[in-house]
């Protein structure tokens, strides 16, 4: 293996330039097609074949919100990827889907809580995971036709990350101008029900593009390992484990195996979308390996690696048992590296649909509390909760895999 203090060095710069240098990585921002190019760039650096996938995204612009009472003030949040909106109109609020369904709510401001709003409402266009309820609700309000949603939310780590209040909606797809709040807010605002409100929120949707970037190496015989990480970011937060980590490990690896001479193909590509509404880098991904995923004998996906809090983990799913041989053969003298649980919130899920057996790349602190963590998607998600060394020990560990098999 390279030097250790050489790649750990390396590991150190490319996180400062992911997340220090580079503001914002969500989808559709200058700072995305900044962090794109890096990537690209630094594939083409070390001898790689790249290929860059376009598709189309929105930026969003936040201007924050105002919600008034009388002279009563009321702490809000805009929904991301919100419209725009500006006026009074009657509050009235819904706690249940029954209630949702019976109310006349037309040119209303709706208040939603309770049973409504317990868990982050998945984008009514979300092909990957969408339960019928959520589908419900969406198609509820969008029927009741309220001019604008007031959300009251509390946390939700396995949807909605470590943020407090979460967004119950997040979906440039859903045009109901909407906000949200605490549930300490929530319960001031109650009493008036009924009463005029007046609201304003200050967002803008701005059309954009994004890329997908793919890096090849070796002899192209039909069969390939893919490995992915997403390399966007939530708005707001450095994602320094959700998911620079990842992107990391990808250009480490790239340095390990550039003088790669195997017979199976090796692809590294960051995907661009997991933490974005749409998922588009995902979808066009699928799009364009329509009738090849045949061809790919295993996914190694990393996210949430790297943390400095408990072992590094691999998840297993529906390995081959000659695969899952090697892939434990390649930690098994590691004392920082252990199998994890199987856990299904991230881009091996796109594999595992389409017949490819996968490893899910993660940190055991994050897989065993993602009911309860309260750091991805949030500030604290930045360089300083990161273990390089670990960082580096991943990608010597998948690089020793990839050459056993």
């Amino acid at each position: 293996m390279m030097n250790l203090d050489k790649m750990k060095k390396k590991c150190i710069n490319y996180m400062n330039k992911l997340c220090v240098e580079v503001t914002e990585r969500c989808v559709g921002s200058e700072g995305n097609r900044h962090a794109t190019e890096y990537f690209r760039k630094t594939l083409q650096s070390l001898g790689w074949e790249t290929e860059l996938q376009e598709f189309a995204a929105i930026d969003w612009s936040n201007g924050g919100a105002e919600l008034k009472i009388n002279d009563r003030i009321f702490e809000v949040f805009v929904s991301p990827y919100s419209l725009g909106f500006q006026g009074m109109a009657q509050l009235q609020s819904a706690s249940t889907i029954s209630e949702l369904e019976r109310a006349i709510l037309k040119d209303k401001i709706l208040l939603l809580h309770g049973e409504l709003a317990k868990e982050q409402l998945m984008p009514k266009n979300f092909v990957f995971y969408n339960p019928e309820e959520h589908q419900r609700i969406i198609a509820a309000l969008e029927q009741a036709e309220p001019v604008a949603i007031i959300c009251v939310t509390g946390r939700n780590a396995s949807l909605a990350g470590g943020v407090y209040p979460f967004p119950l909606i997040e979906d440039g797809d859903f045009d109901i101008p909407s906000v949200y709040m605490t549930e300490e807010e929530g319960a001031r605002i109650i009493p008036f029900i009924g009463e005029n409100v007046s609201l304003i929120i200050t967002s803008e949707r701005i059309p954009s593009i994004g890329y997908n970037v793919i890096g090849t190496n070796g002899k192209e015989n039909g069969k390939r390992v893919v490995i992915t990480a997403h390399i966007d970011s939530k708005k707001g937060t450095p994602g320094a484990t959700d998911n620079a980590t990842g992107i990391t490990i990808l250009l480490l690896l790239a340095e390990m195996l550039k003088d790669y001479q195997g017979t199976i193909q090796i692809e590294i590509v960051a995907l661009n979308g997991e933490d974005y509404y749409a998922v588009p880098g995902q979808m066009t991904y699928i799009i364009e390996n329509k009738g090849l995923f045949d061809s790919i004998l295993l996914n190694i996906n990393i996210d949430g690696a790297g943390y400095e809090k408990g072992k590094s983990t691999f998840s297993f799913f529906n390995l081959p048992e000659i695969i899952k041989g090697k892939a434990y053969s390649a930690f098994k003298n590691s004392s920082n590296i252990k199998e994890g649980i199987q856990w299904p919130q991230g881009d091996h899920s796109i594999f595992l649909q389409n017949g490819v057996p996968a490893i899910a790349v993660s940190s055991e602190w994050f897989t065993e509390k993602n009911e309860s963590q309260d750091i991805t998607h949030t500030e604290k998600d930045n360089i300083e909760i990161v273990d390089f060394k670990k960082v580096v020990e991943i990608a010597e560990v998948i690089t020793k895999m990839i050459k056993n098999i």
